[in-house]
């Protein structure tokens, strides 16, 4: 049998990523419909996903998409969260999104 591909909560790799500070606005950024799985709005904090899916997310100031290449297994440090995704909105990764800045 064939291994399933690994998948997590969405509002936990949101903040496995540091898209987001916390959990809590991980959760409330996707119930407010700031994102989208695939195209499609997501209202679910519990909502699966995994590696090759499109994540379009709308920020404070501005809106990023996400290829999610890896599922995290902790909230690490800028440099390891950065390889579980990857930009195709054009930007650099080697920026933190404006809601996970520390102001």
């Amino acid at each position: 049998m064939a291994e399933a591909a690994p998948r997590m909560r969405l509002d936990k790799w949101l903040f496995f990523a540091r898209i987001t500070k916390t959990r809590s606005l991980a959760a409330q950024l996707i119930v407010d419909g700031f994102v989208r799985v695939n195209g499609q709005r997501v209202l679910q904090p519990a909502k699966g996903v995994g590696p090759g899916q499109t994540l379009t997310i709308a920020l404070e100031r501005e809106v990023i998409v996400l290829e999610i290449l890896h599922c995290g297994t902790r909230r690490g440090p800028f440099p390891e969260a950065s390889q579980l995704y990857r930009r195709v909105d054009g930007q650099n990764t080697a920026q933190t999104p404006s809601s996970a800045r520390n102001d």
